[in-house]
């Protein structure tokens, strides 16, 4: 049973199509994993009866996906089980249909396995839940697995399903999936449908897979944004790829800083042209334009989504109900009118910064002729759950939230696509990823890529 949970999703198909197992009894083997697992309170939602009933149903159904089981962030709108978003005010929200993207996989024959843990509302990045729990990283579970998709992370990398779908507005696909020692994609901002997904920003969320390899993230993204099936092949010999030392290589942990030593020197080993080019307007235009269109776009588009939702609930209500301390308190002040972003602020961020920082982009790949920047996806490993407000980094306390997202943050609020892989180990055993950016709209060829550079990785291995 232990080698069927250790099957990709794109393997996992094959042995269903090919009838070496049926649905129900793969789905059997992911149940006997979860069970094993349950510490990690990897799922907020999980109803063993249901998931055996929907497998075998499942067998009579066509589609690419036929069969497959799929774990869904719990802020994804499921037609046949509660969306909680992880809060209180939304423990027994049934939605009348699923969303937009979670439709997508179904069509082609998915189904929904159960919905997973998450940091309260997806503002944050430890999954330390008040309300549910906090979710565990399989590696070391008295520690974060990263967030806000930090049940996604736990689950894959902990074999009880071969993939996950997340949420990432600033890193919350990225994050987990690199402290869990799995690969998570960020398309482009707008490629998938947000329709149907508890909101924070429409400028800057979109869903995301999560998955233990890069076949598998692609398979989901050509499902998902109606693309084509095959990626096209990249070879590395030759292949230039851009290396921005300052802000993204700043004051690493000893152990990340040496898996990117590691990886880089894989990467020319096997024929890459490493370009040393540094981003030098990004970090500031990233830092003016972040946070202003997040936090004045959330008040806005939790207010739509509870209104579409027919819920007699708003902001301010869920804001008071939110559990967990740091969520609380922002989103408390944001209704506020001293808590408030101004709409200047806003205005000026969404319209002049973050334009800026587009360009700034497009002309940094463009002016360096590369395919992608590959930098650390964290600046260090996973930190110990509770340390919600500070962690120590190369001997100093450092905010928790700002430094996990410095390097997923700048290409979240720009809108373009990132892969990250898994790398390597710390001394201590806890996973390490790399990340590879690429230009708006280059998807495909992003994935493409990041095939090529997993080849040359070290094999991650399974949580002890």
């Amino acid at each position: 049973m232990s080698e069927i949970t250790h099957w990709t999703a794109c393997a996992a198909l094959r042995e269903i199509r090919g009838a070496r197992i049926s649905a129900r009894e793969y789905a059997e083997a992911l149940l006997a994993a979860c069970e094993r697992s349950g510490v990690l309170n990897a799922f907020i939602h999980l109803d063993p009866e249901r998931v055996l009933d929907a497998a075998s149903r499942a067998a009579s159904r066509g589609g690419r996906l036929a069969g497959l089981p799929v774990p869904v962030k719990d802020n994804f709108d499921t037609a046949d089980m509660p969306t909680t978003g992880g809060t209180p005010g939304l423990r027994d929200r049934r939605p009348a249909r699923n969303a937009a993207v979670l439709q997508r996989l179904v069509d082609e024959g998915a189904w929904v396995m159960g919905k997973l843990n998450m940091h309260e509302l997806a503002f944050g990045i430890t999954s330390n839940n008040t309300a549910f729990g906090p979710a565990r990283n399989p590696y070391d579970p008295a520690r974060i697995p990263g967030g806000s998709s930090g049940g996604s992370g736990a689950a894959v990398a902990a074999r009880m399903a071969p993939v996950a779908m997340g949420t990432d507005t600033g890193g919350s696909v990225r994050i987990p999936a690199a402290l869990c020692g799995v690969a998570g994609f960020r398309p482009t901002t707008g490629r998938y449908s947000q329709e149907g997904i508890v909101p924070i920003s429409n400028t800057r969320d979109t869903a995301g897979p999560l998955a233990r390899s890069v076949e598998d993230l692609a398979l989901f993204d050509s499902v998902i944004a109606g693309a084509p099936g095959d990626l096209p092949d990249v070879s590395l010999e030759g292949a230039r790829i851009g290396v921005p030392r300052a802000h993204f290589y700043d004051n690493l942990d000893p152990d990340t800083a040496r898996v990117a030593a590691e990886t880089l020197a894989a990467l020319v080993a096997a024929g890459a042209v490493l370009v040393e080019a540094d981003m030098e307007e990004v970090p500031k235009l990233d830092e003016a334009a972040g946070f202003p269109i997040a936090l004045y776009e959330t008040v806005a588009e939790l207010n739509r989504y509870l209104s579409d939702s027919g819920l007699d609930l708003d902001f301010a209500g869920l804001a008071d109900a939110c559990a967990s301390p740091d969520v609380a308190g922002l989103l408390q002040g944001l209704a506020t009118p001293d808590g408030a972003i101004p709409e200047p602020v806003y205005r000026e961020a969404l319209t002049k910064t973050r334009p800026a920082l587009q360009a700034a982009y497009a002309h940094w790949f463009a002016s360096n002729d590369v395919l992608a920047a590959i930098f650390p996806t964290t600046p260090l490993p996973a930190a110990p759950i509770g340390e919600d407000e500070t962690v120590e980094l190369n001997g100093a306390r450092v905010p928790t939230f700002l430094t996990f997202i410095r390097n997923t943050g700048p290409s979240s609020v720009a809108g373009i696509p990132g892969v990250t892989l898994p790398a390597g180990l710390s001394a201590g055993g806890l996973p390490i990823g790399m990340e590879l950016d690429g230009p708006a709209g280059s998807d495909r060829a992003l994935l493409a890529l990041a095939a090529s550079v997993e080849g040359v990785l070290p094999a991650m291995p399974p949580p002890p």
